[in-house]
C-alpha cells in the first residue's frame, strides 16, 4: 500500500441473541486500550466481505457468516495514521466465546456497549447498525 492513496479496511459489528455488543480492546495505538469493533486491512486479491470475515476471526476466534452490509465510512481523519476507507458489516451470532488474537488485547461480547466511547467513528457506525438491526427485524421478522 503506498502512502499517497486511501486504505481499505473492513469493520463488524456482531450481536450476540442477548443483544451484547462484540468489542474488542486495542493492542496497539492508535487508541491502544480503547473498546473498538473488531476489524482490519483488506489484503490484496481478497474481497471486502471476506476481509470482514477474515478479519473477525483472527481478532476473536468468532466465526461470522452472512455479513449484511451498514455502511461506507471514508472521512478523512477517521483514523489518525493515514486516510482509510471502511466498510462496516453486521453479523448476528447464536452463541460464542469469544477469545483475543492478532490485535486485540481483549475480546469479550458486552451488555455495556451502549455507554462506551468507542475508538475511531465506531459509534456512529454501531448506531447505523442498530438502524439496520431495526429493518431487517422489520421486514423479515429475524434477528430480535
Amino acid at each position: 500500500m503506498t502512502a499517497d492513496r486511501p486504505w481499505i479496511t473492513a469493520d463488524c459489528v456482531v450481536f450476540d441473541m442477548h443483544g451484547r455488543l462484540l468489542l474488542i480492546r486495542r493492542k496497539y495505538e492508535p487508541f491502544q486500550g480503547a473498546f473498538a469493533l473488531p476489524g482490519g486491512f483488506m489484503d490484496v486479491g481478497e474481497a471486502i466481505e471476506t476481509t470482514a470475515i477474515r478479519e473477525l476471526k483472527e481478532e476473536t476466534g468468532i466465526d461470522g457468516e452472512d455479513p449484511q452490509l451498514i455502511g461506507v465510512y471514508s472521512k478523512p481523519g477517521r483514523d489518525p495514521r493515514h486516510h482509510t476507507v471502511t466498510i462496516a458489516y453486521l453479523f448476528f451470532v447464536e452463541s460464542a466465546a469469544a477469545a483475543a488474537g492478532d490485535d486485540a488485547a481483549t475480546a469479550e461480547f458486552r451488555d455495556d456497549w451502549a455507554n462506551l466511547a468507542l475508538a475511531f467513528d465506531h459509534n456512529q457506525i454501531v448506531k447505523d447498525a442498530l438502524e439496520l438491526r431495526a429493518r431487517l427485524h422489520a421486514t423479515m421478522g429475524k434477528h430480535g
